[in-house]
């Protein structure tokens, strides 16, 4: 049965048991798959946090068109580290995060530029198995279909990642993906190469 694409509502059946989520967390300790994902070095010269959906096509244009050149002209020469933040907006974008956030730190960014580069595939394609179309992507990062769908059906990861999206819309008041946070400042849309260095301080 297809997943259905129904846009995210944080309603407060879905976040009554986030207070539960994180008292079972602070007990057992962090969960290293919420734990941060970014490209960079620690140490650079500006941290810039992206928001994204892995259903946005305004997401995938940036990942596409800008993200190689931001990569090798700020992230590579230590001018910028990129953090990347769940902001799903459909259940397949949760779905699909929730694959992402269950493979190694380091098979992450691979990974989730690979569903943004074929997104047309797994996410609109009509009729389209989504699901399976997910895991041929995730199979290339070495996980197997029964790990996928283990990872879609754990609770305690698809609610650390919406814990996590509720606080973009607290802290950084994100309503709409991509959003950059520059410092104090949170700009949304799928921003140039030149808005984008000018706004990290590297132009």
């Amino acid at each position: 049965m297809p997943l259905s694409r129904r846009t995210l509502m944080l309603a407060p059946a879905i976040l009554a048991p986030l207070a539960g989520i994180r008292a079972a967390r602070a007990q057992g300790g962090a969960d290293p798959r919420l734990g941060e994902r970014a490209a960079g070095k620690p140490e650079a010269g500006a941290t810039v946090i992206e928001y994204f959906s892995l259903t946005c096509s305004h997401c995938a244009h940036f990942h596409k068109e800008t993200w190689p050149q931001v990569k090798k002209s700020l992230v590579e020469t230590g001018k910028v580290r990129l953090v990347w933040r769940d902001f799903p907006l459909d259940q397949l974008a949760l779905a699909a995060a929730q694959v992402a956030r269950a493979l190694p730190a380091e098979r992450y960014e691979g990974f989730i530029g690979a569903l943004l580069a074929s997104q047309e595939r797994w996410a609109f394609a009509r009729d389209a198995d989504h699901i399976g179309e997910i895991a041929k992507v995730a199979a290339l990062a070495g996980m197997g279909r029964a790990q996928v769908d283990a990872a879609i059906a754990d609770e305690a990861l698809r609610r650390g990642i919406l814990e996590g999206r509720l606080k973009g819309e607290q802290e950084h008041k994100v309503s709409s993906t991509p959003s950059f946070v520059f410092g104090s400042q949170t700009v949304p849309g799928a921003i140039s190469f030149d808005r984008f260095a000018e706004l990290a301080g590297a132009a």
